[in-house]
């Protein structure tokens, strides 16, 4: 199946602590059915001190199922389900249900 969700997509969290808040696509897991949101479900990690690295205490954004994203609608950014259309010169191109909008250029 196609995705409906890629990476760059502007995504509104529908469940979970971070409910209402919405992101940028980072990047997908197809194969576990997840995505990582900017600013989204962030957790905090204590990193040991490298040569390279400085340690502490550092916050990094953790992935969240596919289920609990959909994306923001193009008109007025709240969310919508994804459809798909064919064009005249038989490209698919992705589709708003909510504004009827094409997602893809």
């Amino acid at each position: 199946m196609a995705a409906k969700i890629k990476k760059g997509d502007n995504v509104v969290v529908l469940a979970g602590k971070d409910k209402g808040k919405s992101g940028e696509v980072l990047r997908v897991i197809p194969s576990e059915d997840r995505a990582v949101v900017r600013g989204v479900n962030v957790g905090r990690k204590h990193q040991k001190q490298t040569a390279s690295e400085q340690g502490g205490i550092v916050a990094k954004e953790l992935p969240i199922h596919l289920s609990n994203i959909a994306l923001a609608d193009p008109k007025d950014g709240k969310p919508t389900r994804v459809g798909f259309q064919v064009t005249e010169d038989g490209r698919k191109q992705r589709v708003a249900k909510r504004s009827g909008d094409v997602i893809d250029g």
